[in-house]
Order: C-alpha cells, then sequence, then structure tokens
C-alpha cells in the first residue's frame, strides 16, 4: 500500500512530494538520532529514490556510525530543518523525516529500533500533565 505525501521545511525552501508505505514507519532511540534531532527519539518513514522529487538544494552533513556506515544527512540550510537521511554510498531510499512531512498525523509509527537508548520515560508520555497549548501545566 502506498500513500502520497508531501514535505516542506519550516521556511519553505526545500520541499518535496513522495510516495511511501505507511506500514514502515519507525521511531528510532538511537545516540545519534537523538543528538543530531535534539529531540529523545526521531520518526521516520523510508522512500525509494524512484518515489522521491525533491524542490531545493539541502545542506547536507556526513556522518560515521559506529558501525562505520556513512550516512548523509539533508536539512536545510536556512532554517535548520531536519529533511532526510540515506547511505553516502549509492542509496536507494532515504528515510523522510515526520516532522518535516505535511501528512505526519497519518503515519503511525510501527515499529521502534535501538531500544536501549531509550530514554527511561518515553513510555509514560501519557501520565505527564498535559496542555492544549503553551499555558503552563502544574504537575500533580
Amino acid at each position: 500500500m502506498r500513500m502520497k505525501i508531501d514535505g516542506a521545511c519550516h521556511c519553505g525552501r526545500i520541499s518535496y512530494e513522495a510516495e511511501v508505505n505507511p506500514d514502515f514507519v519507525i521511531i528510532c532511540h538511537c545516540t545519534d538520532c537523538q543528538t543530531n534531532s535534539g529531540a529523545p527519539y526521531r520518526a521516520n518513514v523510508p522512500v525509494l529514490l524512484e518515489n522521491f522529487r525533491l524542490k531545493g538544494e539541502p545542506s547536507t552533513y556526513v556522518k560515521v556510525a559506529e558501525s562505520g556506515r556513512r550516512g548523509r544527512l539533508a536539512f536545510c540550510g536556512n532554517c535548520g530543518s531536519a529533511l532526510f537521511s540515506g547511505r553516502e554510498d549509492n542509496p536507494t531510499f532515504y528515510n523522510l523525516r515526520l516532522g518535516a512531512i505535511r501528512q505526519r498525523a497519518q503515519l503511525v509509527p510501527k515499529a521502534q529500533y535501538f531500544c536501549r537508548s531509550a530514554m527511561p520515560w518515553v513510555n509514560d508520555l501519557a501520565e505527564i500533565p498535559r496542555s492544549e497549548d503553551s499555558t503552563p501545566v502544574r504537575p500533580g
């Protein structure tokens, strides 16, 4: 099953259209994703290169993983929005960052990886006081 999606960086200089399989959405808890995203985990969906159309030229950064694999991370050089990543050597697909996808609410993660690096509180989010906007919430 394929789903048409579109996405863009925060400032709109870079955008894309793609067809993805929503059954392959994942959450990654690895320390590289935590550090690079500035968040406790990152959600991704893969897209085959032939199903991806990019408008604009992202900046890139090459990250060498513990395995030695070199990955190219793409982001907007103007606003800094993370967009996608792929293998540096001959990628066949990109991992799109859910935060930049307009239909992100419809892309429910189906698996989690590198859970050994997950923040110990990540499974308890439902217990943390909530607000529908930036109004401060007092615990308990």
